[in-house]
């Protein structure tokens, strides 16, 4: 393999959220950490020169947007997955989650019920009811080992007058990649009863062999008239602490109140740093991930085979997308406070505990994959070891 994915980068006292909170969070600064989903390999060379390049320069004044950055975005869709962006379509968020949030405040009202599918990422939670608006559950269903939506159900909230849904495409954290049909399910559902749609897709690009990532608003005009897609190249090249993400918006008047929300927060200025990481990520780093992506898949095959030697009771969901594995841990008999003192105190490793996704997920753990294979080996020999003493 051309990159190296094997070493292990002290990241310990740089502030980094994931090795430096151990200690806080979790009561031990020994803790091996799993959980907080960026990643523990360098990011792609061609994205550290252009960022040796722009800090050499000195003085870091405020930054514009560029049709290079544009051109990069639209360039990446268009030939990984078959979407034609246009220009105009394209605006910028700080991130995925503010997107989300600004997308409930501006086209819902308060006391408003938007749809989200648990277990899924916890800012769902929170972007719907800090807004004031009302959360809609729609449970996802376990059948053939992995999520699927129920759609009946779906439906009757739809009919309950929910006026948005939150999509999670890949989803986090089963790593379900929602085949076509049942987007194109989704979809109609979405025309018949009026309803929003945004569509969280940052982990888009992170998909293994055998399934494929389809962009909802890629399925028809009508669906992309009533989508708000948001993206970001940080979860795929490892960027999510230079806070930089774009959503795809093809309904102008929705795009014209989404930039003029932004404008009036301003946040709308460019980083002096992400648009040349964008750039050198999308038109330079295409090898690196398809490397990237054949080493977490040797980590996934590992820890599969690992927990069904020594932890069977522990049923892994076999992720299609995502770097991050999604765990059943409750044959193990242990609520959530269990769960925390095995991996904490006595495993000494930090996932996910699972009741953060949703009651759903009580007595999963979400653990990440993306990271040297020598650091899974010991969080997995230690984790099981200790469920077994």
């Amino acid at each position: 393999m051309a990159y190296q994915f094997d070493e292990l980068i002290d990241r310990k006292k740089t502030r980094s959220y994931k090795w430096d909170q151990v200690g806080p969070l979790f009561g031990n600064e020994d803790i091996l950490p799993l959980w907080v989903a960026d990643m523990d390999f360098p990011s792609p060379p061609a994205v550290q020169e252009a960022l040796k390049k722009r800090v050499e320069l000195g003085a870091y004044g405020y930054a514009i947007r560029t049709d290079e950055y544009l051109d990069s975005i639209m360039s990446w869709f268009g030939r990984k997955h078959g979407w034609s962006l246009q220009r105009e379509w394209i605006a910028d968020s700080p991130s995925v989650v503010t997107t989300l949030s600004l997308c409930v405040e501006q086209f819902t009202a308060p006391g408003d019920k938007v749809v989200i599918q648990t277990p899924v990422y916890y800012p769902f939670y929170d972007v719907v009811k800090m807004n004031d608006r009302e959360l809609a559950l729609n449970p996802l269903i376990i059948r053939n080992g992995h999520y699927e939506m129920d759609m009946e159900h779906l439906e009757g909230l739809f009919q309950d007058g929910a006026k948005m849904i939150l999509l999670c495409n890949p989803h986090n954290p089963g790593g379900r990649v929602w085949s076509r049909e049942e987007l194109e399910a989704l979809g109609a559902l979405c025309l018949r009863y009026g309803v929003i749609v945004v569509s969280d897709e940052i982990h888009c690009d992170l998909v293994y062999p055998g399934h494929e990532y389809v962009p909802f608003a890629s399925l028809s005009p009508e669906l992309a008239d009533v989508t708000i897609t948001c993206l970001a190249a940080t979860k795929t090249f490892n960027l999510p602490g230079l806070h930089t993400s774009f959503m795809v918006v093809s309904n102008r008047e929705m795009k014209a109140k989404l930039d003029r929300r932004i404008k009036t927060l301003s946040i709308h200025m460019s980083h002096h740093f992400a648009q040349e990481a964008v750039v050198a990520a999308y038109n330079e780093s295409e090898d690196w991930l398809d490397e990237l992506m054949v080493y977490i898949e040797g980590n996934l095959n590992y820890a599969l085979s690992y927990l069904a030697e020594h932890l069977p009771e522990a049923k892994p969901m076999k992720p299609e997308g995502t770097y991050l594995l999604w765990l059943d841990c409750r044959a193990l008999g242990l609520d959530k406070n269990g769960l925390k003192q095995l991996m904490y105190e006595k495993a000494k490793v930090a996932f996910n505990e699972g009741s953060t996704f949703g009651t759903e997920g009580e007595g999963w753990l979400r653990i990440n994959l993306a990271c040297p294979r020598f650091v899974l080996e010991k969080a997995l020999a230690q984790f099981c070891a200790a469920a077994k003493a």
